[in-house]
């Protein structure tokens, strides 16, 4: 059984390959080998082949003057820029089936004309998607220092993004991400007592050093609704746990700072549910004691009400500090928590406020006491992304669920299987 189930991973994934490379507006980089090249130009593709992805010169949304001038001239030769949108089926009608197409289109899309190319390069395009509550989640996640993989969960699809500019000390100090609108935050530290903050935008496919927060801090929960992101505790430069939080608006690239909540805490992960952000357990107090209760901010009165119990139960005994934050997702305004010592998945009842076990987590998910393993909500889907215990070799799988409105067991399917001598180090999931 076990030989036969490689057999139909492999099969999957020599599949999987194939389609990146028919990606419209990436190609891989070929090695510059006459031996191996085809008699059009270009080298086959081997499957042991370790290929990175970029993007297409003549599709690049943000390109030199040269570049920008052969489009413009493409462009008049053509006709004018905007005839697709305005003589054929009207403009409306052409964004009401813009929005509709897939991310990965929309490097094709933005070569057609000028217009097209406006709507994805400033963004719009994603605005009008969320207005029309269309969205489409792509998971990202680093296994190396600096390097970070787009999954898309649905057409399977792998892309590597740019390579992340960083000093020493930012590319081996511990980091947090976050996935709002459409920006990858990463946060870190670039020496021992300055938090900084490096952003990927999904238009420009570029990283830069984004606006630091108005009270920087590492170890806090947070999460995204949309453009708005909620970072809620952690700890600052001099180590010390706060009640403070913040939000983030990735479309304005600015900070507001919240109230206070109602105990300070660290460690703690966050969600929203039902329109409102709650930040769960973490470990608070001067004696490092471990919290059970969350809290839920309301983002119309502005205010914190405290949750007792409501962090997932810890199924083994060990320091605060050595295990991970709570391992919760939240799909279809339901919250689910993994258990990485019992390998199950559990649910929160909201009625009676307690913790119920629904199964087991997938057989790869693979942790250091919670470290290492990622458990995400991916639009109607539960993401696991789980990698080998030691560094030496081995692979990450990505496997899903579509959890029901009943109490059935997970029934997990495999998505993606990548070769990796890491751990996941970190993990957001994007949704534009």
């Amino acid at each position: 059984m076990v030989e036969d189930r490689t057999y139909l991973i492999s099969r999957v994934f020599s599949s999987s390959r194939l389609s990146e490379s028919k990606w419209p507006y990436l190609y891989p980089e070929a090695e510059d080998s006459s031996a191996s090249m085809l008699q059009n130009g270009k080298r086959a593709l081997n499957d042991d082949d370790d290929v990175e992805l970029r993007p297409s010169k003549s599709l690049k949304l943000i390109g030199d003057e040269q570049e920008q001038e052969e489009e413009e001239q493409s462009d008049s030769n053509n006709g004018d820029g905007d005839s697709l949108i305005n003589d054929i089926i009207g403009r409306d009608n052409s964004l009401s089936c813009l929005i509709r197409c897939s991310r990965s289109d929309y490097g094709s899309i933005a070569s057609l004309n000028r217009s097209f190319r406006s709507l994805v390069k400033s963004g719009d395009i994603y605005k009008l998607r969320r207005q029309n509550q269309i969205v489409e989640h792509w998971v990202y996640f680093s296994c190396q220092l600096l390097e970070w993989v787009a999954f898309n969960p649905v057409e399977r699809r792998w892309m590597n993004l740019p390579k992340m500019p960083s000093g020493v000390t930012f590319m081996c100090a511990d980091k947090e991400s976050l996935a709002v609108g459409t920006d990858l935050l990463v946060l870190g530290k670039d020496d021992y007592s300055s938090h900084v903050i490096c952003r990927y935008s999904l238009l420009t496919n570029s990283w830069s050093f984004g606006m630091r927060m108005n009270s920087p801090r590492c170890l806090f929960g947070s999460a995204s609704l949309g453009e708005i992101a909620i970072f809620a505790g952690g700890c600052d430069s001099l180590r010390k746990i706060s009640d403070s939080a913040e939000m983030y608006n990735s479309e304005l690239q600015t900070w507001t700072t919240l109230p206070k909540m109602n105990k300070p805490r660290k460690m703690c992960s966050g969600v929203f549910m039902d329109g409102k952000f709650y930040v769960i357990g973490g470990i608070g107090g001067n004696d490092s004691k471990v919290l059970t209760c969350g809290e839920e901010f309301d983002l119309e009165t502005k205010k914190w009400t405290e949750i007792p119990e409501m962090s997932p139960p810890r199924s083994r005994e060990m320091s605060a500090s050595a295990e991970a934050p709570p391992l919760v997702a939240v799909v279809n305004n339901e919250l689910y928590a993994a258990d990485h010592a019992d390998m199950e998945v559990r649910k929160y009842d909201k009625e009676t406020k307690k913790w119920f076990t629904l199964g087991r987590l997938p057989e790869r998910a693979d942790s250091v006491n919670g470290w290492g393993l990622a458990f995400r909500a991916c639009g109607e889907r539960l993401i696991v992304i789980g990698g080998p215990k030691s560094s030496g070799g081995g692979f990450i799988e990505l496997n899903s669920w579509i959890p029901t409105n009943d109490r059935s067991p997970p029934l997990w399917t495999l998505l993606g299987r990548k070769h990796s001598s890491n751990f996941v180090y970190n993990c957001a999931v994007m949704g534009c």
